[in-house]
């Protein structure tokens, strides 16, 4: 069931939710709260009395307006103290919110996720497709496959990963930069480097996607924001994203 808080959205999920320090427990709820506080993702609220570890107030805590005043908390678990690693909000009494990334590890049930909870209105399809797809890069063509598998995903533009074999490898040069999905994984990322130029950080995949995203495993896909692509031949234009 939804609920909205002065236009942030809260809903109640059902899934077991647990968040760990150095291997200590600090919550374990069955009853924990999705809150909107950005349009982008959820963040877990958990129930005051599913928190295991001892909180310390601290002081006022920033957070979006719309949720009232808040309180900041020290978290103490396992001899460690993690400072402003939870906070409350007036308008959500009763509930603490813990830092995502000041705790160690997060499961829903039993499989950990990571980076963020996984949104319950966030979809992804992965379709096999015979569409002509040819990836430019000023003005050089570095990707060209009839066999793209095209990824469709709420609120982001179609992605195109297409296999190794159909890509100028030649022209990638894989970097040091790592970023992490709930719904896909780890992925690593290639430069291209074309017309003496180096175009950084233009094409990524996932060696090992999550079990829901095998299909992308080991293809390439390039950022439809930065490159020119041509679907049956027609030129895409270039949507606009955060990325």
């Amino acid at each position: 069931m939804g609920t909205s808080q002065d236009g942030i959205r809260v809903e109640e999920c059902g899934k077991r939710v647990r968040a760990y320090i150095g291997g200590h427990l600090v919550a374990d709820t069955t009853r924990p709260s999705l809150v909107w506080e950005i349009p982008y993702y959820p963040m877990y609220y958990i129930p005051e009395e599913d928190v295991r570890a001892e909180l310390k107030a601290e002081g006022p805590a920033e957070g979006p307006p719309e949720l009232g005043e808040g309180t900041s908390y020290t978290v103490m678990a396992g001899g460690r103290e993690v400072h402003g690693a939870a906070r409350s909000r007036d308008a959500l009494p009763g509930l603490i919110r813990l830092d995502w990334k000041a705790m160690d590890g997060w499961f829903e049930e039993d499989e950990e996720v990571f980076i963020h909870p996984r949104d319950p209105h966030h979809r992804l399809d992965i379709l096999a497709s015979s569409r002509h797809v040819r990836v430019e890069v000023d003005g050089v063509t570095v990707a060209e496959s009839s066999s793209p598998r095209m990824l469709f995903e709420t609120s982001l533009p179609v992605r195109y990963y297409l296999p190794k074999a159909h890509v100028r490898m030649d022209l990638l040069e894989p970097t040091a930069t790592v970023t992490g999905c709930p719904y896909k994984g780890t992925a690593e990322y290639w430069s291209v480097r074309v017309n003496g130029t180096v175009h950084q950080d233009l094409a990524w995949g996932y060696r090992a996607p999550v079990a829901e995203s095998q299909k992308i495993a080991g293809l390439v896909c390039f950022y439809d924001e930065k490159v020119d692509v041509f679907v049956d031949g027609v030129r895409q234009e270039r949507p606009i994203t955060p990325f």
